[in-house]
């Protein structure tokens, strides 16, 4: 439901999300069927990885591909004008590429998670989604948000003409936002009940209270903060240094500033990460009970 450059980017960030949202549940599945050193079910069995390619099969990728033929400007970026400048195969291609994205963010924050190092798990989300923000925000010539609040050719051709009020005004009345409007419901509101949903969850297993260090409602705010505003908060903050400094010396800048802000042991974001109760312990490693938590089932 976002243009084909971005579909990709926001897909393995939602698989990466579930993964870190389902951590502590990840890693007791992975104790019922290893911990006798026997694998006894296969990897494909796991409920989350399951759900997290039917989300992107059944959602991400049917609403791409509605948009895609109901407004291929748009849904390319400008890049086609047409249905006529859409090559078939790219069809095919976008919804594999959305199904992929899903499990392969997925699968990388979930063996960040099983070893006990889930913040960088949470960094696979981070990337992702820095990654979509960019694309939408900046793109490749730095005309980003004017290629994604044109509805059609002619309004991204005649965009210097008139105010971004206007435009943007003029996309919010379109079929398009409209579709983006009805399918986002279902989307981005399926998202977070799974996300959310898997936290609490996970919130309920030994052990859970002694990594929880503030109410669940704002552990939810933290988790989503640290999602989606960071990343997008870092994509406006690229973006501007890049349009400034220009390309290389603006992305190694951001590049510097990132890596402190998310790197060292003592940053704010590990430390605000840490009051979520995301398991910073190996899966093998069983977790202590908690009379403030109750046992599964």
């Amino acid at each position: 439901m976002i243009p084909v450059q971005a579909a990709p980017l926001w897909a393995y960030g939602i698989g990466a999300t579930f993964a870190v949202a389902a951590g502590r549940q990840l890693q007791w599945w992975e104790r019922s069927v290893r911990g006798d050193g026997v694998r006894t079910r296969s990897r494909a069995a796991n409920p989350y990885l399951a759900l997290t390619v039917l989300y992107a099969a059944l959602l991400l990728a049917p609403t791409g591909m509605y948009l895609l033929w109901h407004n291929p400007a748009w849904a390319t970026m400008h890049v086609a004008r047409d249905h006529a400048g859409v090559w078939a195969g790219f069809a095919l291609f976008h919804t594999g590429s959305v199904v992929v994205g899903a499990l392969l963010g997925f699968l990388a924050a979930r063996l960040f998670v099983l070893v006990g190092a889930g913040y960088w798990g949470y960094l696979q989300a981070v990337a992702g989604y820095f990654l979509l923000f960019f694309t939408l925000i900046h793109g490749w010539d730095g005309s980003g948000y004017r290629r994604l609040l044109s509805a059609d050719p002619r309004a991204y051709a005649g965009w210097s003409a008139d105010s971004v009020v206007n435009h943007c005004l003029a996309f919010a009345t379109s079929g398009t936002f409209l579709a983006l409007l009805v399918f986002g419901t279902a989307v981005i509101g399926t998202m977070l009940l799974a996300e959310i949903g898997w936290l609490v969850e996970g919130w309920r297993l030994p052990g859970a209270a002694a990594d929880l260090k503030v109410p669940r409602v704002l552990a939810v705010v933290i988790a989503g903060a640290g999602v989606y505003g960071l990343p997008a908060a870092g994509a406006v903050g690229a973006s501007v240094l890049v349009r400034l400094l220009g390309w290389w010396p603006g992305a190694a800048l951001f590049a510097g500033v990132a890596g402190l802000v998310l790197l060292p042991a003592r940053s704010p974001v590990r430390r605000l990460y840490g009051l979520v109760g995301i398991p910073e312990r190996h899966w093998r490693v069983e977790p202590e009970e908690d009379p403030r938590t109750s046992r599964p089932g």
